[in-house]
């Protein structure tokens, strides 16, 4: 687990922060399953669009994975209806 986490904080993280669009991403982590959530916002539909579009910058960030993933992600899309932060 903790070489995806690191993967994501120094390179997926570093990656996204160059989209047109990218507001924010959070990674939650279940070491005992094994299993692990990242979450992206975007400012917009279309800019979160355009990373998944033609096998961009979405598959290349996946790759970065390689075989640490036991099956193909599965991506949903969600709208942000409440924010907050302490």
């Amino acid at each position: 687990m903790q070489e995806a986490i690191d993967i994501y904080n120094n390179s997926v993280v570093p990656a996204a922060k160059t989209q047109k669009g990218f507001q924010g991403a959070y990674l939650m982590t279940d070491a005992g399953s094994g299993k692990a959530l990242s979450i992206t916002v975007w400012e917009s539909e279309a800019d979160m669009q355009a990373g998944e579009s033609s096998g961009g910058y979405y598959q290349e960030q996946i790759a970065k994975f390689g075989g640490l993933m036991a099956g193909p992600p599965i991506l949903d899309h969600y709208e942000l209806s409440v924010e907050t932060s302490a």
